[in-house]
């Protein structure tokens, strides 16, 4: 992450090489409130892969946004106009995405998402220089749609909160699942009583409950859920049951299907090191968010040793072409520059102490999203 050497820069001198432009990364992710542990897994998945691969010319500025546009908007133009950054990745929420985004793409730079899909994004406000790491925020949803009914589900409630991807989230769900729906709600982001939505969820004589409550709401939800009294079998995403979550909640997540593009029994030898080297260097293990860090640092390193970031069309396309090992063994961009993905059905399990999830299937092979044919790069 330091600046090449004076010693390196006259051997490179005397032997006529090129040196390509050092490459600077603004990070803005959420570091505190009740999102932090998400961005907190992203940057240390993303500094992870940055310390394994030892680059002398990658030099990354992570800042907080406190889960706020406002401040999300000032970090990015500080970024950008003082910091000079070549590359902006790290944002978790879809409505920080949509504040941030389109504005750095206009004015030339890479945007790299961990995290956030929103659908705006992926098609028709698609362009060249945003590549989502991730997936697109319906992605997951639906292959929960698509498992529900595998599972013989009929009638489902479902909630998710009032912001983009919550919309995203419940639309995919919809998209793919084909019973009938006893409920469908909008909560406010952020929120920790859902007293009364689980009072409609009641009342409501569905066979089910679909939701996408991440981070410190999902905790809330479930352990309320639970103390409820009500018994319906719960579907979810990953983001409601994922490794930091799931040691919160404990015994009330156990045995919940939710469904994911990783997980850490992925066999191949990438997922298996990731899950090993990130365990012994912070002392946990890692999350869904912190694999999407880990893969966006690894695509980004990628392309700087084929291209320099100088040269916006070549860096643009060594970024497409994806020549990197991830956690999930093959990756490819659609032309959306999107992933196109097996996404995994999950069940929670306890190994020992420590809650954590099992892959017991396929959810949807080879997935691209729905918006991609809206995309005219």
């Amino acid at each position: 992450m330091k600046l090449r050497s004076a010693a390196l820069a006259a051997a490179m001198a005397l032997t006529g090489a090129t040196a390509q432009a050092d490459v600077k990364v603004g990070m803005i992710t959420t570091l505190s409130g009740g999102g932090a542990g998400l961005g907190i897994d992203v940057r240390d998945g993303f500094m992870l892969a940055v310390k394994q691969a030892g680059r002398d010319d990658l030099d990354v500025v992570i800042e907080d946004d406190q889960r706020k546009p406002d401040i999300a908007v000032q970090l990015a133009d500080k970024m950008i106009q003082s910091e000079k950054v070549d590359v902006l990745t790290g944002i978790i929420w879809s409505n920080l995405a949509m504040a941030v985004v389109p504005a750095a793409t206009a004015q030339g730079k890479f945007y790299l998402s961990p995290n956030a899909g929103p659908s705006p994004l992926a098609g028709k406000g698609c362009h060249e220089n945003y590549f989502n790491v991730a997936w697109q925020n319906d992605n997951l949803h639906e292959a929960a749609g698509a498992y529900a009914n595998d599972a013989g589900l009929k009638d489902s409630f479902i909630l998710a909160p009032n912001y983009p991807a919550g919309k995203d989230a419940l639309t995919g769900y919809k998209r793919f699942f084909e019973g009938d729906l006893s409920g469908e709600l909008y909560t406010k982001l952020g929120q920790t009583d859902y007293a009364a939505e689980i009072a409609q969820i009641r009342a409501s004589g569905a066979d089910s409950v679909y939701f996408f409550l991440p981070g410190g709401m999902g905790i809330s939800f479930l352990k309320q859920y639970a103390a409820s009294g009500v018994d319906l079998p719960l579907v979810g995403p990953a983001f409601s049951f994922d490794q930091g979550i799931l040691q919160a909640v404990g015994d009330a997540a156990m045995g919940v299907k939710n469904t994911s593009q990783w997980n850490k029994d992925i066999d191949n030898a990438t997922n298996a090191a990731f899950v090993d080297t990130f365990q012994a260097e912070y002392g946990r293990l890692p999350s869904l968010y912190a694999s999407q860090g880990f893969d966006t640092a690894n695509l980004l390193i990628s392309a700087m040793v084929k291209a320099d970031v100088a040269d916006a069309d070549a860096f643009r396309a060594a970024l497409k072409a994806a020549e990197f090992d991830s956690v999930r063994g093959d990756f490819a961009f659609g032309d959306n520059h999107h992933p196109v993905q097996d996404i995994y059905v999950r069940e929670v399990i306890k190994e020992g102490d420590v809650y954590t999830n099992k892959i017991i299937a396929t959810g949807l092979s080879n997935h691209a999203d729905a918006y991609a044919v809206d995309c005219k790069m």
